[in-house]
């Protein structure tokens, strides 16, 4: 008689991530906050949404993951800040548009279920919920034998805010003669990186422990900073000021982003010398022999959050963001849109 086949037989081993579940309800207990209705483990995350604090609330959502900047964590054996990036690239798109983050929700799959790194990248989770106010109320943590090879895994993220119905940020408006503010990045977040893996990789024959004196540092220190999040930078600006446009700076870089919410009779006007990318930037471009234009296509180039707002806020919004120790730039301003196609016009 043939042996009596299991689950684990097939690779899914239903016990080890049982238990991995309770050290998720620890990690998700530190980002608890109000109106958090249930511990991690049941059918579904439970929010209860006080709508006496608004008048017309409106539920902002966003689902992202970190693309391949996850094979550079796998290859570097280093898991515990690419949670933080899952985190930011979400909280991020939903804060642009006005909205408070209330709660987050992950999916982790593995070929074959990995405890510490499992772990390590929940807590990473964790520690950007936590920067971002919102708490971690469930998500999907799956074995899938056969799918992914050893020590890969791959991530998604959801998160959920809100906003009054009236304070809804959409750019309607924005007119000629708003400001462009630049804030910057910390790097290269989580956009770009099938082609800075070909220039390091492939062009360069580096390796992640290498270090890179232009850098300052190794190649894997540089590509795995964490991607910043804005949302109590933005929760403040939103709160005080007219902020009029807000942008997330990700794939498609400073050219396609600002135009997602800049109104289609006008036209914005950047000038690349009010600030200075940073050394990866310049490093990347160099080396790879890439086109300004591509890289200001495909990278944040230094920039991560452009806000748009009225000449007489400037520059008081300026002094403000500085107070909270981030840098901010005066990239540009809108323009009347005179023909043609609506465009970044590059003053340079």
């Amino acid at each position: 008689m043939s042996k009596s086949l299991t689950y684990a037989d097939a690779g899914v081993d239903i016990e080890k991530t049982d238990r991995f579940v309770e050290k998720l309800k620890e990690i998700a207990r530190q980002t608890n906050r109000p109106g958090v209705m249930s511990a991690i483990g049941g059918f579904g995350g439970l929010f209860s949404l006080n709508v006496g604090s608004y008048d017309t609330p409106v539920l902002v959502s966003s689902t992202d993951g970190v693309g391949t900047k996850l094979r550079v964590a796998c290859m570097a054996g280093k898991h515990d800040t690419i949670g933080i990036d899952l985190v930011a690239m979400s909280v991020n798109d939903i804060a642009v548009q006005g909205a408070k983050p209330l709660f987050f929700l992950d999916y982790l799959s593995m070929g074959k279920f990995d405890a510490a790194i499992a772990e390590a990248v929940v807590q990473g989770v964790g520690k950007g919920c936590v920067e971002a106010q919102c708490a971690l109320i469930g998500g999907e943590t799956a074995e899938m034998p056969g799918f992914y090879g050893p020590g890969e895994y791959d991530l998604a993220g959801f998160a959920v805010g809100v906003v009054d119905n009236h304070k809804i940020v959409d750019g309607s408006e924005i007119s000629v003669g708003h400001r462009l503010l630049g804030v910057g990045s910390s790097g290269l977040h989580s956009n770009g990186f099938s082609l800075v893996r070909k220039v390091c990789f492939d062009v360069l024959k580096l390796k992640l422990d290498d270090y890179v004196e232009d850098l300052g540092k190794t190649l894997s220190e540089e590509l795995l900073v964490p991607t910043t999040i804005y949302a109590d930078l933005i929760r403040m600006l939103h709160r005080d000021f007219p902020i009029h446009g807000m942008a997330h700076i990700t794939g498609g870089g400073l050219v396609d982003n600002i135009l997602r919410i800049i109104p289609k009779s006008c036209n914005v006007s950047i000038d690349p010398a009010t600030w200075t990318p940073g050394p990866i930037f310049q490093f990347i471009q160099a080396a790879g022999n890439i086109d300004t234009m591509e890289m200001r296509r495909t990278f944040n180039n230094g920039i991560g959050l452009v806000l748009v707002l009225p000449e007489s806020a400037g520059e008081e919004v300026v002094e403000r963001v500085r107070a909270m120790d981030m840098e901010v730039f005066n990239i540009g301003q809108v323009i009347e849109r005179t023909e043609g196609s609506q465009q970044v016009v590059w003053l340079d």
